[in-house]
């Protein structure tokens, strides 16, 4: 083979000559080391080179050795409750290698070579298969059945097929393809990171990604197969609303990116996310998460390989007919490294110094998201030993099963959440004005409610969702036909009380007609009573659909009889004092078992704010 060589080194990109039948995009090592690298130019013979380690030492004339593949990952069982850096490289084996700090060239396959897996075969010899269809199942864990697939592109009859144990490059059976050569089958896939995973198409999605975060879920829906962006300033709490999307989420299957984030940042995930119990199988969470930790002292150039490598492996799973939610912490990390690359590739800047492809590159990633049916059909799919998501774990009523096998269908669905960390806050920088003209959710989190603490410090006023006419039906056929109404009158007497608050500032609430006093009284209801969460309380870290649609009942219920008891003539302080509210206040916290307490509430405002209509009534007769 091939052998090219160095002729400049700027940082952690690397030109080299002599390498005249790679291609772009493929796997190089780079030195005597053989440290990992991808060709990112081809100009002729000579190649630019971004290394995924550090480059210290490298000089012109070392050798680039082409291995004539692209950058791929490997797919199969063990994945789960895995930590891998950017280019899949397992960090708990290279640290019983190298120590706490990796060597530069060190490398470990991303799949134990010597796990055995119990492998059961759904497939029998005769059957014909094409890529994506099931061959077998191995139970990976208490939470997740790995379904064993056709590698993508090939298909033809099986000529042998056994259960029993393997390791993922052991053959446990025989294909003859459609050209008449012979294939082994092994539960071992590669598959290049930059290429997106083939289906059959793409589906409408309509289902909501239920987080139980009640801003998100009411105000600011995510649909299965959708993207969100969750930019804000340092402290605003983006890594705690991920957490809570990954652990609450009735998604099945969580994948975590760690993109150049700080170490101190990337340590609490890991550290709290093993500590962490999936409510809806009782098992930890990490049974069914995938973390890519890329911090921001590893090679900056690996960052663009964790956000490929993890988007790779939520494709994997979705075409199992897995729900996946992609989390990605955050893009603006990746936004960066492709600034400096771009730098030393001396191409012209776009605004701000980001390459002019910044947005390409970003819808690219965004795009691959999606509710998709799979390749291969049905295929033999069982339920998951354990699964119940989609199920609230107060064990209401479960939403759609993730494959339809009675159809001849296999859905799943990646859905993306992607944070982005604009220097101060600013949202006009342009990672977020380029992440927004792809995603359909914005949650905008502002410093200013969390200085406040008011957590999520999700602002109501500049977000949105552009998935709430997908949700609609759902939401009438699943919670309630008032639910949007309801949503929707509530967003517009916060916007209404946004408008009042500079009056208010100037003159005071006394200037506010009696109407208008109530509908700020309601508004700080809304926000106190309804958006704000404490993600560290038990009874109120998750609120089922339900539960969020009869808090939104009470309020507006409240602020229908608090008019009409004023309309009455009833005084507006008493109105405003009316011992119920208290109750309202801490519905909240009323735990899934109790929802029956809400029509008690509803009791009690039509019998305390009607006393006082009558009471009122009473004292103008008397006069």
């Amino acid at each position: 083979m091939e052998q090219g060589r160095i002729v400049k080194v700027a940082g952690p990109l690397v030109v080299a000559e002599g390498l005249t039948t790679s291609r772009m995009y493929d796997l190089v090592k780079v030195g005597s080391e053989g440290l990992m690298g991808e060709i990112i130019e081809m100009r002729g013979d000579r190649a630019s080179i971004q290394v995924y380690e550090e480059t210290e030492g490298l000089g012109p004339g070392d050798p680039v050795e082409p291995t004539g593949a692209p950058l791929s990952i490997e797919l199969g069982p063990g994945m789960l409750g895995a930590v891998y850096d950017g280019v899949q490289r397992p960090l708990d084996i290279l640290r019983g290698q190298t120590g706490d700090f990796l060597t530069r060239g060190v490398t470990a396959p991303g799949l134990d070579r010597a796990r055995k897996w119990e492998f059961v075969a759904t497939a029998a010899k005769g059957d014909r298969v094409t890529g994506g269809g099931i061959l077998g199942t191995v139970q990976e864990n208490e939470v997740i059945e790995h379904r064993v697939m056709v590698p993508p592109g090939m298909s033809g009859e099986i000529v042998a097929i056994a259960s029993g144990s393997y390791t993922v490059t052991e053959p446990f059976g025989r294909l003859k393809a459609d050209d008449g050569t012979e294939h082994d089958l092994v539960m071992l896939q590669r598959w290049p990171v930059r290429v997106p995973r083939p289906y059959a198409r793409k589906v409408s999605a309509t289902e909501p990604l239920v987080t139980g975060t009640r801003v998100i879920d009411t105000f600011f829906p995510l649909v299965k197969g959708g993207s969100a962006c969750i930019p804000g300033p340092f402290g605003a709490g983006k890594t705690v609303t991920q957490h809570q999307v990954a652990k609450w989420s009735n998604a099945q299957v969580v994948v975590f990116i760690g993109c150049g984030e700080r170490g101190n940042e990337m340590t609490d995930v890991l550290m709290e996310f093993p500590e962490l119990v999936d409510p809806y199988s009782g098992q930890p969470l990490m049974k069914r998460t995938v973390l890519v930790a890329n911090t921001s002292n590893m090679p900056v150039a690996a960052r663009e390989a964790s956000v490929y490598t993890g988007i790779s492996m939520a494709e994997y799973f979705r075409d199992m007919g897995y729900e996946v939610v992609l989390q990605a912490d955050s893009t603006s990390r990746w936004a960066e490294a492709m600034r400096e690359i771009s730098g030393r590739l001396e191409e012209m800047p776009g605004e701000e110094g980001f390459p002019a492809y910044l947005g390409t590159k970003i819808a690219a990633f965004y795009e691959r998201s999606g509710k998709v049916e799979c390749l291969g059909g049905a295929g033999g799919v069982g339920a998951s030993k354990g699964d119940t998501r989609g199920a609230d774990p107060s064990g209401a009523s479960s939403s759609e099963s993730p494959a339809s096998p009675a159809a001849g269908l296999r859905v799943g669905s990646v859905s993306v959440i992607g944070s982005v960390s604009p220097p101060g806050g600013d949202l006009s920088e342009p990672v977020v004005q380029n992440t927004l003209r792809v995603v359909k959710v914005f949650w905008a989190l502002q410093d200013r409610l969390a200085y406040e603490r008011h957590f999520p410090a999700i602002d109501w006023l500049t977000s949105y969702s552009l998935y709430l006419d997908k949700v609609a039906p759902y939401w009438a056929e699943n919670v309630s036909v008032e639910f949007r109404e309801r949503r929707d009158r509530c967003m517009a007497m916060l916007q209404r009380e946004n408008e009042l608050a500079e009056i208010v500032r100037l003159v005071g609430l006394e200037a506010l007609s009696a109407e208008e006093q109530i509908l700020m009284e309601t508004a700080k209801s809304i926000r106190e009573d309804f958006l704000q969460q404490n993600a560290f309380r038990d009874d109120d870290q998750f609120t089922s659909l339900v539960k969020q649609d009869k808090l939104l009942a009470t309020i507006l219920l409240f602020h229908g009889r608090a008019v009409a008891a004023h309309g009455a003539g009833a005084k507006l302080e008493e109105i405003l004092a009316a011992p119920v509210r208290e109750r309202i206040a801490r519905a909240k916290y009323l735990t899934e078992d109790k929802l029956a307490e809400f029509d008690d509430i509803a009791a009690q405002i039509e019998t305390q704010l009607v006393g006082q209509r009558a009471a009122s009534a009473e004292g103008v007769g008397v006069r």
